[in-house]
């Protein structure tokens, strides 16, 4: 495909953007970090990997054990007809990789003649159910469940392999997603294409397994999303819930869209149905009945597809016509349609911008729209994008996405807002939004103001190099926000800065989003001090430089048995170098669960000597019930007044003695913890957030 001139426009933004903050960076990180970013910007993304599929060895039948518990909370139901080996491999692989959560297994068979009935009784934890006669699948399934105990149930065919983690993936789905009602896995070939990632139904009630025969990777295939039915070879749904709608209907016997039939059932009964790639299970399709729909039960097939589309006739007429292909645009036609476009994917436990980013699109999901996000990097990070995709976002990256342009000419017009994070991605994407989605509002998040940011740090550092930079980057940052229709702030200090560099800019304020947490523990159950922050922002090395090297010693000269815990990412060699001639400073380095050290260290410092935005490491300690101590840089635009929400301190002597002031203090203390969770929760919490949100993305 020939390279269009948005597409060219593209590519030039973003090296000439990529060699400006590289020579910044060689000011502010030396040569040797600079270095390591440009490589991650420029190397060659290799192809995503999942985990090989778990196919258990298939050997003589030998007893063994299966999980099993005397109180399940989810009852695991696979009715079988023969087939002994396949039900021997599924058995194999449950027991391989139990579940974490308490269950139990119901193996119903509806009049086996083969080894089934000499086996499955030496199968230790088992629970064998033998039927009075063959009555077929729909009758088996509904005799299963009548038996089960477990308030979930789950429907498993024999001819399935499930893969590890696949029934806690399915249960988690009904604790994270509100109203969900029935859960389907996403299905495999074992040979590792997908066999089907949720079912879509057209109007004559005909079928179409969405994905198949391609990668289970695939971002179109890979993240939670409402469907029109899954395929009962693997599904999930409350045991109260299953007896409301009587379980199968009969009028389908002996098998076939009964599965089908009870997912706009659940769904009839203000439920959603759901598929959940991050459950995988092996189908060995058709083990059971062949695929030939002209003979034998398969046949049921054509003929109960008649009776599902005049049963739910008035529903089938709202869904997509025969002969339309699904793809994303036409699965999700009925909710709107965000996209965001940010370097790489948010990692809410490294950095506060990443965990407002995760609540924005926490908020926007609940909302009822749907969130792509396309990092530019085009990269698949692992951990943090699974999460994503767990919440139903729809995450690209390469090779998938092959580049930003021709994504965007592709999938462009299905979007009502486009999200630009930062402003070199927005000055790179806007010429190609202005191409290929021209009818899209586009917002522009500053996560805060760069310019603004550099031009204290070179204040500081007295660096006359690094204003001119920053004078550049207010050329940039003010001409985005002239091209965008909305331009998104953290704090009320940068809007009244914007009222007078860009009076005309049509601003918004989404601040930091937090839950508000509680408070910990007590005073008296708390010790020490704690400062977080990623190391990859320059204001936090500096200002961890200022305070172990100029603060500490005051504070534990009067608080000799203190400790100070620095944790956060990416920590310098010279700041190790500082610490370790420093007693008492501690040095964690990244810590996937800080809510330990925010629950149980008295007080937090946040010693920053420049820097924008509203800073996501005071929001957290305050959600916590964990007063501050701060410079007036750190709680700059926060709402917050000195000795009454926090205490403030910019001198090193300063600074000492309200650290030691406020740790020997208890109802000092007292007051600023309650204080700060009043504040979270008044200016910082995702309620605070809504109407804003509502306003910006969802009108």
């Amino acid at each position: 495909m020939s390279m269009s001139l948005a597409d060219a426009r593209y590519f030039l933004n973003r090296m000439i953007g990529l060699l400006r903050r590289s020579l910044a960076s060689l000011r502010t990180r030396g040569w040797q970090a600079t270095w390591q970013r440009i490589r991650v910007h420029t190397r060659t993304l290799p192809a995503p990997r999942s985990a090989a599929l778990y196919l258990p060895e298939a050997l003589p039948f030998a007893p063994f054990s299966v999980p099993h518990s005397v109180e399940p909370r989810v009852s695991i139901v696979i009715p079988v007809y023969n087939h002994v080996g396949h039900t021997l491999a599924c058995l194999r692989a449950l027991a391989a990789h139990p579940p974490q959560v308490a269950c139990e297994i119901l193996v119903v068979d509806d009049g086996s003649i083969d080894q089934t009935v000499q086996w499955m009784p030496q199968v230790q934890g088992l629970r064998y159910e033998v039927r009075a006669s063959n009555g077929g699948f729909i009758d088996a399934c509904n005799d299963g469940v009548a038996r089960s105990r477990g308030t979930y149930v789950v429907l498993l065919n024999n001819d399935t392999v499930p893969q590890p983690g696949w029934l806690d993936a399915l249960l988690e789905t009904f604790s994270t997603v509100p109203g969900a009602g029935l859960v389907g896995a996403q299905l495999l070939y074992p040979d590792g294409r997908l066999q089907e990632s949720g079912g879509v139904l057209f109007q004559d009630g005909s079928a179409w397994s969405y994905g198949r025969f391609e990668s289970p990777e695939d971002p179109r295939y890979s993240a939670l999303r409402d469907v029109d039915y899954c395929s009962g070879a693997a599904v999930m749904l409350p045991r109260a819930l299953w007896d409301q709608l009587g379980g199968f209907d009969t009028r389908y016997r002996p098998a076939y869209y009964e599965d089908t039939d009870l997912a706009f059932a659940v769904r009839a009964s203000g439920h959603r149905v759901l598929v959940q790639p991050a459950s995988r299970v092996v189908h060995d399709e058709g083990t059971s009945n062949g695929t030939d729909t002209q003979s034998g039960v398969k046949a049921y097939q054509v003929r109960n597809r008649g009776v599902f589309a005049a049963k739910w006739a008035a529903v089938l007429a709202q869904h997509p016509a025969v002969g339309s292909v699904p793809s994303p645009a036409l699965l999700h036609r009925h909710q709107r349609q965000v996209l965001i476009l940010d370097e790489v994917v948010p990692q809410p436990d490294r950095d506060s911008g990443s965990l407002r980013q995760y609540n924005l699109i926490r908020m926007l999901i609940e909302a009822g729209a749907h969130v792509v996000f396309v990092p530019t990097r085009r990269e698949h990070a692992g951990a943090p994008t699974e999460a994503l995709q767990r919440l139903g976002v729809e995450v690209w990256y390469a090779p998938f996405l092959e580049g930003i342009g021709p994504w965007l000419r592709e999938h462009g017009p299905r979007f009502a807002v486009v999200m630009m994070v930062r402003h070199h991605v927005a000055s790179e994407c806007l010429p190609l939004l202005r191409s290929y989605a021209p009818a899209a509002r586009r917002v522009f998040d500053t996560v805060d103001l760069h310019y603004l940011r550099e031009r204290r740090g070179a204040e500081l550092a007295g660096d006359a190099g690094l204003l001119r930079n920053a004078q550049r980057t207010r050329t940039r940052e003010l001409a985005v926000m002239a091209a965008s229709d909305v331009t998104v702030l953290v704090s009320d200090a940068e809007r009244t800065q914007l009222q007078v560099d860009a009076p005309d800019v049509h601003v918004e304020l989404i601040s930091n989003l937090h839950e508000v947490a509680g408070g910990g523990a007590p005073w008296d159950q708390r010790r020490d001090l704690v400062f977080v922050g990623g190391f990859r922002h320059p204001p936090n090395v500096d200002a961890m430089h200022w305070f172990i090297g100029e603060v500490f010693a005051r504070i534990r000269a009067q608080l000799p048995d203190i400790r100070f815990h620095c944790i956060g990412a990416d920590v310098p060699q010279a700041l190790h170098d500082l610490a370790a001639g420093q007693p008492g400073v501690l040095i964690h380095g990244f810590v996937p669960v800080v809510t330990g050290y925010m629950d149980e260290v008295r007080i937090a410092v946040a010693p920053l000597r420049f820097g924008a935005g509203v800073k996501g490491k005071v929001n957290l300690s305050m959600a916590h019930g964990q007063p501050v101590v701060a410079t007036t840089c750190a709680v700059e635009g926060m709402h917050l007044r000195d000795g009454e929400d926090v205490l403030v301190a910019d001198d090193a002597d300063a600074f000492a003695d309200g650290v030691v002031r406020l740790y020997r203090d208890e109802a000092l203390w007292q007051r600023l913890s309650a204080a700060g969770l009043r504040n979270v929760a008044d200016h910082f919490s995702l309620d605070a957030a809504r109407e804003t949100v509502r306003r910006v993305f969802l009108e």
